[in-house]
């Protein structure tokens, strides 16, 4: 459960545990009926059969992530569980509630993107020490969260997993089709060349280090920018010195993710690790390889080892390697070809939603026959 499942694609993991679960298995979503999200009212999102029980929980206080709890969340509880798997980070609110909420017997399992060791003021340090006194287990959505909480008091000694966020490889596709669609659209040769950028136009995404990365770059590049965000204004006034050459797709839902990522020949994440933020994963990412587009990535966070060798690590806050790499990879259709080759093989093997399913269910099995070790 957690606030997040209001939207379809988070929910996808319920719902394939419950087709990888067999008769051993039995798996409930409890997710919002309606949630107020950063930019809109977000009702709950279905999902063609799907495969797993869905209990509508309406959210108090659904302004505030860290503040939101579910009403009724212990009735929805009352009929028990072996497992109760939080998607909800411990600090949390919500985390808490799930962990006082649940009935005695279940294991609790805690699910978290944080990979930085942080001193929580109260309430939250409060909310955090609760959770996970009362977790069987937790999961790590990336190796940098284990570097950051493995020996962070509570969290320690707990059997925990490492386990990513999945990607719809069958949405997530090569699609060379969709990707000239787009570009016909913006009014581009199906041969431009483009730089893609998936995600907040924010200080700390590195938005401007990949403008100033552009404007040293020497191959002949088109700049395609989908998200939105406070830079936005930057990168339109970037777009008036380049006429013709970058544009701006704000406002497209997911659903249509897959055709703006087919119309990039590289995308690039040239994320900022900050005092208080680092890169935690980077969903953009293995959507991308999913799709064949290979990646340049900064060394912020959990990003090198999502992309692993499918795509290019490369410095922080240093527009020079990036225009090089822009440059060397645009004019290498060999290199593309093989990272795309290995984005797509990655994503499918490691990133794919049943193959995380299963390894959750894995955990889960592991916890409920007493075979979990820290």
């Amino acid at each position: 459960m957690g606030h997040s499942y209001v939207v379809a694609e988070n929910r996808r993991l319920a719902h394939e545990m419950a087709l990888a679960g067999g008769g051993r298995w039995q798996v409930t979503a409890i997710a919002p009926s309606h949630l107020r999200g950063d930019l809109r009212r977000i009702d709950l999102e279905p999902i063609p059969h799907e495969a797993c029980a869905v209990v509508p929980l309406e959210m108090a206080f659904d302004r505030s992530a860290h503040l939101m709890w579910f009403r009724g969340l212990r009735r929805a509880l009352s009929a028990g569980a072996d497992v109760v798997h939080a998607w909800e980070e411990p600090y949390v609110h919500a985390g808490m509630q799930i962990a006082r909420s649940s009935p005695p017997s279940a294991r609790v399992v805690f699910a978290t993107f944080q990979n930085i060791s942080k001193h929580y003021p109260w309430p939250f340090s409060a909310f955090e020490r609760a959770s996970i006194r009362r977790a069987s287990g937790w999961i790590a959505f990336g190796h940098r969260v284990v570097d950051a909480l493995g020996d962070r008091e509570g969290y320690d000694g707990k059997p925990m997993r490492v386990i990513p966020p999945g990607v719809d490889v069958e949405r997530f596709r090569p699609d060379p089709e969709a990707g000239a669609a787009i570009r016909a659209q913006i009014g581009w040769s199906d041969h431009a060349l483009v730089v893609g950028y998936l995600g907040r136009f924010e200080p700390q995404k590195g938005v401007t280090d990949l403008i100033a990365a552009l404007e040293r770059a020497r191959a002949p590049w088109h700049a395609l920018f989908v998200g939105g965000g406070s830079l936005q204004r930057d990168i339109e006034a970037f777009g008036a010195a380049h006429p013709g050459r970058v544009h701006v797709a704000g406002g497209v839902p997911h659903s249509d993710v897959p055709r703006w990522l087919n119309a990039m020949t590289i995308l690039c994440a040239p994320s900022r690790t900050t005092a208080a933020w680092r890169e935690q994963f980077g969903r953009m990412l293995i959507e991308a390889m999913a799709c064949g587009v290979p990646t340049l990535v900064s060394d912020s966070g959990e990003m090198p080892a999502v992309v692993h060798d499918a795509g290019r690590v490369l410095p922080e806050r240093d527009p020079v390697p990036w225009a090089t790499s822009i440059d060397n990879h645009l004019r290498d259709a060999r290199t593309l070809a093989a990272l795309s080759k290995r984005g797509v093989e990655r994503a499918r093997a490691y990133f794919a939603w049943p193959v995380v399913a299963k390894r959750h269910l894995d955990f889960f099995d592991a916890l409920v026959d007493g075979r979990a070790t820290p």
